[in-house]
């Protein structure tokens, strides 16, 4: 029955578990970071910035987590040509027992979901 003393009650104890909740995680402050660079690579990295329109930083940054994550992924993603693709399809089909090094690999986390 809308606005009776049971609905508020159920209101009631909703809203106190909301309130006695976790606080939203925010992102972790940003850090600094520091390289030393050359002459030559500090022009190069200013003027591709400079020609997309973004700062040294941006640019850094932008190419810094594009090339890691290519990195990761290309420990993940391989090409196989049609024979390779079928030794590789019998091969999944017949796995061997699983091993300790294998139970290992398994249990850890993928390289994008480590935080540090």
């Amino acid at each position: 029955m809308p606005g009776s003393t049971l609905e508020h009650n159920v209101h009631r104890k909703n809203a106190k578990r909301q309130r006695g909740s976790k606080a939203p995680t925010t992102k972790p402050k940003a850090r600094s970071l520091s390289l030393r660079i050359d002459y030559e690579t500090r022009n190069l990295i200013d003027r591709a910035a400079g020609t997309i329109g973004q700062t040294r930083t941006d640019f850094m940054l932008t190419s810094a987590r594009e090339r890691a994550i290519d990195v990761l992924l290309n420990q993940r993603l391989f090409v196989l040509s049609a024979d390779e693709w079928n030794a590789f399809v019998v091969a999944l089909d017949n796995p061997p027992p699983p091993n300790a090094k294998l139970k290992a690999l398994l249990a850890g986390e993928a390289p994008w979901e480590i935080q540090e």
